[in-house]
């Protein structure tokens, strides 16, 4: 076979592995039907009525088994009793508002492979949701419900960036611990795993440890994406919250 047919031969198999490619991305990524968008949209719903009436539950059974919320302040929180709790340690659900359903956003709905991904602004200062939803046999859940602030959104932050830091900072990591405060109306949870703070100044992070001690971290985001700038280990007592005692489990 000459130089020229053997290209030839090269540029059709490379057409069919692409050709391929491209319908197995259609086949992981259906399309959403009108149908999907109503149920998303009404997931959002649900969120703000379980969330603002303090209804721990019905607000847990709204993510998958292993879904997440996540936030800077409150840090990555995983799984039905931690959901449940967070729902919990809110002010409103602590006799220090009322208890009323937030209103939903309009979520900004497109399909994703292995499900639905969505956005959709939370008030005047700029801060919005950022979600991952997966279809289940109950119907669709939030994977991943994250809360970006719009302090956080004026530091130039997006969702994958808080996803790029929490990997690198080890989320998820068995030896992270949970922070909870003693009120006077019992233990409450306060966050999970890693804490972000940002700022114009900066990005940083703060973990517990089970063992005893925290990390301090300073996030600088270099053009190979997220990396320490330094990583400072504090073997102290834990802090106080308004004069109450905090421990981490």
């Amino acid at each position: 076979m000459s130089m020229r047919g053997e290209r030839q031969g090269w540029l059709a198999l490379c057409a069919v592995v692409a050709a391929a490619s491209v319908a197995a991305a259609e086949e992981r990524t259906p399309a959403l039907t009108a149908q999907d968008r109503a149920a998303i949209q009404q997931l959002a719903v649900d969120y703000g009525r379980a969330l603002g009436t303090c209804a721990a539950e019905d607000y847990a059974r709204l993510f998958e088994p292993d879904g997440v919320f996540a936030s800077g302040p409150r840090g990555t929180v995983r799984g039905k009793e931690k959901l449940m709790a967070l729902v919990q340690s809110e002010r409103h659900c602590n006799g220090t508002g009322e208890k009323n359903p937030r209103p939903a956003p309009t979520m900004e709905i497109e399909a994703a492979p292995g499900g639905a991904v969505g956005k959709g602004a939370l008030g005047a200062d700029g801060s919005y949701v950022d979600d991952t939803y997966v279809r289940t046999k109950a119907g669709w859940r939030f994977k991943l419900r994250q809360v970006i602030t719009g302090q956080e959104k004026a530091a130039h932050l997006a969702g994958d960036d808080f996803l790029a830091i929490r990997r690198l900072a080890g989320d998820g990591s068995p030896d992270y611990g949970d922070l909870y405060s003693n009120t006077a109306d019992g233990w409450r949870f306060r966050s999970s795993g890693v804490v972000i703070a940002a700022s114009p100044a900066g990005v940083t992070g703060r973990v517990y440890l089970k063992s005893g001690g925290r990390y301090d971290d300073v996030y600088d985001n270099s053009t190979n994406g997220w990396r320490f700038q330094s990583r400072t280990f504090a073997a102290d007592v834990l802090p106080g919250q308004n004069g109450q005692a905090q421990q981490v489990r």
